[in-house]
């Protein structure tokens, strides 16, 4: 999304330490930034300006903005957050890592943009989202996001009743193809050499989703731009309007590796997340991490609520250290007296 970069690319770093960095500008980061700025913490979002859903037409399933352009969403996020004393600079993090800490033992972290600027923190959010793995099969990705969609409650109102085809990419996409039955009546499941048990065959069956074992050369593409079909190896045409894949995610880790923050696979090739606790908190202490980074599977709402929970839950412990290091300059003061 270029054309949001230069609407936020002028705002200028504080000389010195601010309370929270945070990495990533979509809707957990800006959720996270806002409870922080909202409770008079100095933050500064970090945004590539690169969301996951930037393809999309707008975002569904969240209550009062159901409907809403993903770019406008950011935009009045990023409104908001500066509404309260919050920055937000686009940019890329290249590198962050922890720094000395305190006196008193609160950390403290470091993080260099690609333009060489380094800003420092006492803690860190990471929301930085994750991308999308499509399966190699030609002529797929240029519609990702349109006629090639991953999500029944991001999509399937939009697509309902249209021809859609599920592309098998392992035991998940059996659960996928029966959430995507709910939207239409005309189901075809091409299971792309992956294995289906004659339990499941019959269950497919008796939802009237029909299973093409036929391996798939290419998606082609209509007149109009959008999918025409799936093109088989046998040279047939099955018409689709819509393709439904579950994609393998992966959290954005890019410029991250110096915080050691611990990070796990998923079973069948889901994907490869943070881990996280409560709140978001991790094994490395003074960072968190909130929205797809860490919950592949969430939402926009579930992401930004995240991020909110992060946020206030950083400016909980935050307290907590500024009433320490305001404790040991009395005792420090009295001792002097």
């Amino acid at each position: 999304m270029p054309e949001t970069t230069a609407a936020y690319a002028a705002d200028t770093l504080p000389d010195g330490p601010v309370d929270t960095v945070v990495v990533g500008g979509g809707a957990a980061g800006l959720n996270g930034a806002l409870m922080l700025a909202r409770s008079r913490r100095s933050v500064i979002v970090i945004d590539g300006g690169t969301p996951r859903n930037a393809p999309a037409r707008a975002v569904h399933g969240l209550l009062g903005l159901d409907g809403t352009s993903p770019a406008e969403l950011l935009e009045r996020g990023r409104e908001e957050v500066r509404r309260y004393g919050g920055l937000v600079i686009a940019g890329e993090v290249v590198s962050a890592a922890p720094a000395a800490p305190s006196a008193e033992g609160d950390p403290r972290f470091t993080a260099t943009l690609a333009d060489g600027r380094t800003l420092a923190a006492r803690r860190l959010l990471v929301a930085t989202g994750l991308r999308d793995v499509l399966p190699e099969v030609p002529g797929l990705a240029e519609h990702w996001g349109r006629g090639v969609v991953h999500c029944p409650y991001c999509h399937g109102w939009e697509v309902r009743d249209e021809p859609i085809g599920v592309l098998a990419v392992g035991p998940a996409s059996v659960h996928h193809a029966l959430l995507f039955r709910q939207l239409t009546d005309d189901l075809v499941y091409f299971t792309r050499g992956t294995e289906l048990d004659e339990d499941t065959r019959t269950r497919l069956g008796a939802r009237d989703i029909r299973v093409v074992d036929t391996p798939v050369d290419e998606v082609v593409k209509a007149d109009d731009g959008g999918v025409a079909g799936v093109r088989l190896a046998d040279g047939r045409l099955v018409s689709r309007r819509v393709l439904a894949v579950a994609t393998t995610m992966r959290a954005r880790t890019e410029g991250l590796d110096g915080l050691g923050l611990a990070m796990e696979d998923l079973p069948h090739g889901m994907g490869r997340r943070f881990v996280s606790g409560m709140a978001g908190a991790t094994d490395v202490p003074g960072v968190w991490v909130a929205g797809n980074a860490t919950d592949l599977t969430a939402q926009v709402g579930a992401s930004a609520a995240a991020g909110a929970l992060a946020g206030s839950h950083i400016n909980a412990l935050l307290a907590a250290a500024d009433t320490e290091a305001a404790l040991a300059a009395a005792e420090n003061r009295d001792s002097r007296v």
